[in-house]
């Protein structure tokens, strides 16, 4: 059903690996390692397109978000007519929560064809050819070694081998840690870069679901060729320092649609918060000056008052 998928991802190996070995030996880990390096470089920025269409649909539901908000606040009783009216309000604004979904769904039919084309490789027989690679380049593949494991390696296969081979263990082992370990990164920064609120996102939904199965992705690994981890470690690395760079132009909005403050540049001034002074420091209240008393130029009247004079007790007379 899907040869067609692997056709193409394995003539596309055919003709990296045909280029590399003309500069670096033919069945060496290095010429190979290179293939599926520059392969996957070569996929991403085919995907760049689909990337920055992704930062735009996150913008655009951030930009509605505060709508969407008090459309549920609306219809918080009536989940047919929420559901319409979101999407009315999807639809009159351009928005499609599932375009952010794009890369990742152009990136797993590449991730399911290159597995498949490398598994194939690492149970083809002698003299078998893989798709569109010929007998000679599968061989080649086989033999090619990076610090002693093998392109087709896998933990499993190579923890079962006996007698094992400890070079090729440690090798796969620590692929599948550093795959595991930037799958989570990559998809934790994403969603602390996209602050979207809308839980019916699928968007967001997406990527949280990413998040938990991100360490499962270990456990998934353990079975992977060496050559499928390497090219998950490098899409991986591309989109970490991708979103840096994409991010670092294209700022995430804030809750209420508005651009997200700074650490330069905060909602409010320095120093000040909630409107209030910045700790440690006292402002000084001057009190109004008391106005100055007025000059009064007039003279004083003084006033004699008539002095009581004492009496006798026993007349009520007053004494001479």
């Amino acid at each position: 059903m899907l040869d067609w998928l692997y056709e193409i991802v394995a003539q596309l190996i055919a003709w990296i690996h045909t280029g590399l070995s003309t500069v670096l030996p033919e069945d060496s880990g290095w010429a190979w390692g290179g293939t599926i390096i520059l392969l996957t470089v070569l996929l991403r920025l085919v995907m760049v397109p689909l990337f920055v269409k992704q930062i735009h649909a996150s913008r655009k539901m951030q930009e509605l978000n505060p709508k969407v908000q008090a459309l549920r606040k609306k219809y918080k009783n009536d989940k047919q007519r929420l559901n319409q009216e979101v999407m009315k309000l999807y639809q009159e604004n351009g928005a499609n929560p599932l375009s952010g979904c794009l890369p990742l769904l152009v990136q797993m039919p590449v991730f399911i064809g290159l597995f498949q084309t490398l598994q194939k490789i690492s149970d083809a027989k002698e003299g078998e050819s893989v798709f569109a690679l010929s007998a000679e380049v599968v061989s080649s593949a086989q033999k090619a070694s990076i610090f002693g494991a093998h392109i087709p390696d896998t933990f499993l296969n190579a923890w079962g081998d006996d007698p094992k081979s400890w070079t090729a263990i440690v090798v796969t082992g620590l692929a599948v840690i550093i795959s595991s370990c930037t799958t989570f990164f990559t998809v934790r920064a994403s969603i602390k870069r996209q602050p979207v609120t809308d839980d019916a996102n699928p968007m967001m939904q997406a990527q949280k679901m990413m998040v938990f199965l991100a360490p499962l992705f270990g456990l998934f690994g353990l079975g992977f060729p060496l050559g499928v981890l390497m090219y998950w470690v490098t899409s991986n690395t591309w989109t970490l320092a991708q979103q840096h760079y994409i991010y670092k132009k294209y700022p995430p909005l804030g809750k209420d649609g508005e651009p997200a403050p700074t650490a330069k540049t905060g909602p409010k001034s320095a120093g000040s918060k909630n409107g209030q002074p910045p700790s440690g420091t006292k402002t000084k209240l001057k009190k109004a000056a008391e106005p100055a008393p007025e000059p009064d130029d007039k003279p004083k009247v003084v006033r004699n008052q008539p002095t009581r004079k004492p009496r006798s007790k026993r007349s009520g007379t007053q004494k001479r």
